[in-house]
C-alpha cells in the first residue's frame, strides 16, 4: 500500500480523531489510529469502544488500497514535525513496516495487524434519520455542555438530552445543581424521539462543528447513533436510563423579577465569593425596590464581603442563598447584556435567562437556592 497525502491536512484529522482515544484503554489495540485506503481516501478512526470517530483525507498516486493500525502517539508526534511537507506513505503489508517519506528524508516504524482493531457499530434496522441544521446542534451544545454532571452515581445527568417534538428542539443538561434548557423552534423535527448524549461525544461533536458546516445527518436507534458531517462521522451510544422530567422542576408562579446588568451581576459576583465559605460558596441576594445586595462570610476565617449593584426589582423584598461557583458558570453562558432572574420564594429554585430572547429561541436556566442561616 503506497499513496501520497498533504501534511497539513493529515495532521489536522488526525488531531481531531485523537479526541476520541482514552489516554489509558483496556484493549492496547485502542492506543491506534486504524488507516484504511479505499480509491482515493484515507480514512482515520479512532475508538473507545463506546464512540468511534471516522474522518476523511484526500490522498493521490495510488497504490493498492489497504488497512494498517499506528500508534496514535507516535503518528502525532511524527506528523507534527513535518506537517508542512507533502507526504508519501509506503506500508509493507506482509511485515507491517511502514516508511513515512518527506522531502529530504523518512521515518520507519512498526505498524499493527488492522485485523485487530474492533469493528465499529452500525445502527439497527430500525432506524430513525433526519437532517439537523449544524448551528442548531452547536448552540444547543455550546448552551447545556458545562451543565451537565461529572458524577457516574447519576449516569442520565452525564449526558446532554436531545428532546424531539413536532415544532421544535430542546436540549437539556443539568447536574441537580442546575439546569439548562434551550429550544429551538426554527427546525421542525416532525417527530417525537429523545436520546441522551454522553458529554465525551457531545463535546468532539461540540468542537468539530463550524461556522461552514450546514447540516448535520443523525441515524439513530434505541442504543445508539451515528453522526455525519463534513469529513467526519461520529457515532456513539447513549447514556441508559430515562431522563428526569425537565420541566416538572422548573417552576411557574415567579412573581418576584429582578433586571441586572449581566457583567456587573458576574463581577460582583466573582468579588464577593472570595470571601464565601470554601466548603459551601454561599452568597446571600437581598433585593429590595432598585438594589441588589451580594453578601458572603466565612466563619472559619472570620472574614466577609457584600457589595450593592443598581438594578431593577419587581416585587417583595427577599433573601436567597446560591453557590457562587455555580452562579459564576451560569452568568457567564447566558447570552446577552442583560438578563432576567425570577424567583418565587427562598426555597424554590431560581430562573435566569436573557432580558431580550432571540427569535425561535429559549435559553432559561435554572439554579438551585441554598438555606441562609441568619
Amino acid at each position: 500500500m503506497k499513496f501520497n497525502v498533504p501534511g497539513k491536512a493529515l495532521q489536522q484529522q488526525i488531531s481531531a480523531v485523537s479526541k476520541v482515544i482514552n489516554a489509558k484503554n483496556a484493549l492496547s489495540i485502542l492506543d491506534n489510529f486504524l488507516l484504511e485506503v479505499k480509491g482515493d481516501v484515507l480514512y482515520i478512526t479512532g475508538s473507545d469502544q463506546e464512540t468511534v470517530m471516522t474522518a476523511k483525507v484526500e490522498i493521490s498516486n495510488l497504490e493498492n488500497d489497504g488497512r494498517i493500525a499506528v500508534n496514535a502517539k507516535r503518528l502525532m508526534d511524527v506528523v507534527k514535525e513535518v506537517s508542512n511537507f507533502p507526504l508519501t506513505f509506503e506500508v509493507d503489508d506482509n511485515q507491517g513496516n511502514i516508511d513515512l517519506q518527506f522531502p529530504g528524508g523518512h521515518f520507519e516504524f512498526m505498524g499493527v495487524d488492522a485485523a485487530e482493531y474492533p469493528q465499529g457499530f452500525d445502527t439497527d434496522e430500525l432506524t430513525v434519520e433526519m437532517t439537523v441544521p449544524a448551528q442548531v446542534i452547536l448552540k444547543g451544545l455550546d448552551y447545556t455542555l458545562f451543565a451537565i454532571s461529572t458524577e457516574t452515581i447519576r449516569p442520565m445527568m452525564t449526558g446532554v438530552y436531545w428532546d424531539f417534538h413536532e415544532n421544535d428542539i430542546t436540549f437539556v443538561g443539568s447536574d441537580t445543581h442546575k439546569l439548562v434548557r434551550y429550544i429551538n423552534s426554527e427546525y421542525h423535527p416532525n417527530r417525537e424521539t429523545s436520546f441522551i448524549l454522553p458529554g465525551k461525544p457531545a463535546g468532539i461533536l461540540r468542537s468539530l462543528i463550524g461556522k461552514d458546516t450546514e447540516n448535520v445527518s443523525i441515524q439513530k436507534d434505541e442504543k445508539s447513533a451515528i453522526f455525519t458531517f463534513g469529513d467526519f462521522r461520529l457515532g456513539c451510544r447513549f447514556v441508559k436510563g430515562m431522563y428526569p422530567n425537565y420541566n416538572r422542576v422548573i417552576p411557574t408562579d415567579n412573581p418576584n423579577e429582578l433586571t441586572i446588568d449581566r457583567q456587573a451581576l458576574l463581577a460582583a459576583m466573582r468579588r464577593v465569593s472570595l470571601f464565601a465559605s470554601k466548603a459551601s460558596s454561599l452568597v446571600k441576594m437581598t433585593m429590595d425596590a432598585n438594589t441588589l445586595r451580594l453578601d458572603s462570610q466565612d466563619l472559619d476565617y472570620s472574614t466577609k464581603a457584600n457589595e450593592t449593584v443598581t438594578c431593577s426589582y419587581e416585587g417583595n423584598p427577599i433573601s436567597i442563598g446560591f453557590n457562587a461557583v455555580y452562579m459564576v458558570e451560569v452568568l457567564n453562558n447566558l447570552p446577552g447584556d442583560n438578563i432576567v432572574v425570577k424567583l418565587s420564594d427562598p426555597g424554590r429554585p431560581g430562573l435566569f435567562m436573557p432580558f431580550e430572547q432571540k427569535e425561535n429561541e429559549e435559553v432559561l436556566m435554572l439554579q438551585m437556592p441554598m438555606q441562609v442561616i441568619e
